[in-house]
């Protein structure tokens, strides 16, 4: 049985991410992880050149260029999957998508300049994501009046600025960006309020795989974490998210598999709500 949420499998190009940064930074070591993703089940392959972890500092696009095109090449010609480049820079997203990229996941939502123009031009589909602040800034202090309301209202303003510059509401994508400026409460409640962004009719990304607010949770290291993603990744399933980014695709994918195929109808009743 296939999974009605689709899984998008990590893989970070760099040096520097903060569950796996340098395992995957050549590209053969790189197509090797992106084969094995697909061949255990991912959807979707995100391929990032750029950490965006708290405190990380800003790529050159001839340095992100670098790192992913070669990868985003060799994993179309290789696998045939879903490719997805992780950037906000616009000559990164052209280039990406003429290497056989098919959707743009931009952790500033398009707003760095000329991103926005670039994505509606590619017509391929984008993934909007809140962040306060900037990765190297993002943790130090984030405050909302509420954050529920405050992200919803910033991914809808996101997703009408993309359909004013032509891209198609069945190509929005939209993110609450777990871990992005802000604290364990506000992501605890973000992910309580992923029934509501559903209800807008957007497609909802989750990615919490790995992640601190995970650890402060459960107390372990980010390679300890793999059981508390799981459930993170059911739990988000039952909320109705319609992609799962995640480092542990295999794992990942026999989870949905059984809860799509155990859950019951009053909770596939509720997801559709």
């Amino acid at each position: 049985m296939t999974p009605a949420t689709r899984v998008m499998g990590i893989l970070n190009t760099t040096p520097d991410s903060f569950s796996d940064g340098g395992l995957w930074a050549d590209r053969d070591s790189a197509l090797r992880h992106a084969v094995e993703m697909v061949e255990v089940g991912a959807d979707i392959i995100d391929i990032g050149g750029a950490s965006t972890r708290p405190g990380s500092g800003s790529v050159s696009v001839h340095e992100e260029l670098d790192r992913v095109i070669p990868v985003i090449e060799s994993v179309v010609a290789e696998t045939g999957a879903q490719v997805s480049v992780d950037t906000s820079k616009p000559e990164v997203m052209a280039a990406a998508v003429e290497s056989g990229a098919g959707m743009i996941n931009d952790v500033f939502a398009l707003q760095q300049r000329g991103a926005l123009t670039m994505a509606a031009k590619l017509s391929v589909p984008v993934c909007l994501m809140h962040m306060q602040g900037k990765p190297r800034d993002m943790q130090l202090d984030p405050t909302y009046g509420d954050v529920v309301v405050e992200v919803e209202d910033f991914l809808l303003q996101r997703a009408e600025a993309c359909k004013s510059a032509g891209i198609p509401a069945e190509r929005i994508i939209i993110d609450p960006g777990f871990g992005f400026g802000k604290t364990l409460e506000h992501n605890i409640r973000l992910f309580r309020s992923i029934p509501r962004l559903c209800r807008h009719g957007y497609p909802v990304l989750v990615g919490v795989s790995r992640k601190a607010m995970l650890g402060a949770l459960t107390g372990k290291a980010v390679g300890e974490r793999k059981a508390a993603s799981l459930a993170a990744a059911i739990l988000a399933a039952q909320s109705g998210a319609a992609i799962v980014r995640v480092h542990d695709v295999a794992e990942t994918v026999d989870a949905l598999k059984v809860f799509d195929s155990l859950s019951t109808d009053e909770t596939r009743s509720s997801m559709k709500r």
